[in-house]
């Protein structure tokens, strides 16, 4: 057997060592393909939360602990959205990288103004975020926000790809502002038309396309509705020609289908998340233009 030559084990000892890609966990999937645009192959993410359920209440798994304990990063949307689950899980793990005042600990949100933060909460008003909102995603505009916040935190655990996180993320925000340019020509004739959605999920999206989506088939956040609550609801469309129903993959569409069925409207499957829908599993610019242009589609023929 011949033994390696001297110039072989020199180069053995100066080659750079292949360094890992950071561990990145995500509590839900629009997080994580933002996430993904900006660490490129630096990074390996996971969500916690799936595309077709409801985020604020995933179910916890010890699975999810024993990721958490591994992670380099926890990229958390904020405003409440994952309060009800995230904190005992973090506690479990752990993992001192993802404690609050470590750049590990990502809160997605910082810099994004909420919408609808309350003046005051208590439980008759369902399930009310005290800090606002927690659906910012639904503007595009929020999305460059995260990007720009994710490029700082990940130059912080890997500094020697700071460079690209940085490059990585004004390509996805000029990536982001190009669609949605095309998005508004989609939307801008429908400016001021209302639709009806089972959850309030949708303020941030309104006040960037300018449709109304302020009639909901939950009474109250979080509150399943009622036989009374939606004839209420249906009177109201046929009064006020509202002819577009939003249903997520996370509701049942039965109870969307029934209130269509009795005013005449149209129902329109949109999701929060990427792979929530077929068609949307390729990251945050296809889940923004699924919705667009099937809400757009279907203004177009009311």
């Amino acid at each position: 057997m011949k033994s390696p030559s001297v110039f072989a084990l020199v180069l053995a000892l100066i080659a750079p060592v292949a360094q890992a890609r950071v561990n990145v966990i995500a509590t839900t999937p629009d997080l994580a393909a933002i996430a993904r645009e900006v660490g490129g192959g630096e990074i390996e993410v996971t969500s916690l939360a799936r595309p077709t359920e409801d985020a604020h209440y995933v179910d916890p798994k010890p699975s999810f602990i024993a990721r958490l304990n591994r992670a380099d990063a926890l990229l958390e949307g904020g405003l409440e959205l994952e309060a009800g689950w995230l904190e005992p899980l973090i506690a479990g793990a752990r993992n001192p990288k993802l404690d609050r005042r470590q750049p590990g600990r990502v809160f997605c949100a910082e810099g994004v103004a909420p919408l609808e933060v309350p003046a005051t909460v208590d439980r008759s008003q369902g399930h009310v975020h005290a800090t606002g909102n927690p659906h910012f995603l639904m503007d595009p505009a929020n999305a460059k926000i995260v990007a720009r916040n994710l490029a700082n935190a990940l130059a912080q655990i890997a500094p020697r790809s700071a460079d690209l996180f940085k490059a990585n993320a004004e390509n996805f925000s000029a990536a982001v502002d190009a669609r949605l340019a095309a998005w508004h020509r989609l939307l801008d004739p429908h400016r001021g038309q209302r639709v009806v959605a089972y959850h309030n999920s949708w303020p941030y999206f309104s006040r960037q396309f300018g449709v109304k989506v302020d009639l909901f088939l939950e009474p109250k956040p979080g509150i399943p509705p009622s036989p009374a609550h939606l004839a209420a609801v249906v009177a109201k469309m046929k009064a006020e020609k509202i002819r577009v129903i939003f249903t997520e993959p996370h509701v049942s569409r039965k109870t969307a289908d029934t209130v269509a069925r009795n005013s005449g409207a149209t129902v329109v499957e949109v999701t929060q998340y990427p792979g929530g829908l077929k068609g949307t599993e390729a990251g945050y610019l296809a889940l923004m233009d699924h919705n667009v242009r099937a809400l757009a589609n279907a203004l177009s023929v009311q």
